[in-house]
């Protein structure tokens, strides 16, 4: 085999990454999964996709060894084959928020209330949080929490929000939370808050997006 044959045999097997990459759902699949292992039925409905379709982006996922699969009972379950996968998308999202204006121009669209966005660094959150001056809520489904959540952050599920608005202080400022800066559950509970005259603030970080900056991460079984 000849220097040119290796080199084009190199450059298409990782090819086979970026061609996976190149869909809208394939990478939101991937966000997805970075918060932990989900059936085909439960990525379909964060989706609006059928399971047919969903399932054959999972299936170019599995080809370019990204996902994993393993049958659970009745339900296939996928996750991502690494944190590294979740490292790339952070960095993916990161260098096209960089040079693609027009993604900046929506995320600046999703951000109504610039003020309402948390202002301090993380290790700024991560002490204040120790030190209880704010109270840091973690507003996404309570099985991504379990599978990894910032330090001293309250599972606090968007959907249970209402009726467990009380177990938070008042007068603590509060700093909610999701999936990363695409994610809209934490506007959703912001709403909430502030409707019932809670001080609260987003962040726009996800557990990747910590993970990635290499700060440390909890679970529910962290001591």
């Amino acid at each position: 085999m000849n220097k040119r044959t290796i080199k084009n045999l190199l450059y298409e097997q990782v090819a086979r990454v970026g061609s996976a990459l190149s869909s809208p759902k394939r990478l939101e699949l991937l966000e997805l999964l970075a918060q932990g292992e989900k059936t085909v039925e439960a990525l379909s409905q964060e989706l609006s996709v059928d399971i047919k379709l969903a399932s054959a982006h999972l299936k170019a996922l599995k080809m370019a060894r990204l996902v994993t699969s393993q049958r659970q009972g009745k339900y296939q379950v996928y996750r991502l084959s690494g944190h590294d996968v979740a490292d790339l998308w952070v960095q993916l999202r990161q260098v096209a928020e960089e040079h693609v204006l027009e993604l900046r121009l929506a995320l600046n669209q999703m951000v109504t209330h610039p003020q309402q966005l948390a202002p301090m660094t993380r290790e700024t959150l991560l002490a204040q949080a120790r030190r209880g001056e704010v109270v840091v809520i973690d507003v996404r489904p309570r099985q991504e929490y379990d599978e990894a959540h910032l330090p001293f952050a309250r599972s606090m599920p968007v959907a249970e929000l209402k009726r467990r608005i009380n177990e938070l202080p008042k007068g603590k400022e509060i700093v909610a939370y999701c999936r990363g800066p695409f994610c809209l559950l934490s506007d959703e509970a912001m709403q909430i808050l502030i409707a019932q005259g809670r001080r609260v603030r987003k962040l726009t970080d996800g557990v990747n997006e910590w993970r990635a900056a290499g700060l440390p991460l909890e679970t529910s079984n962290t001591p």
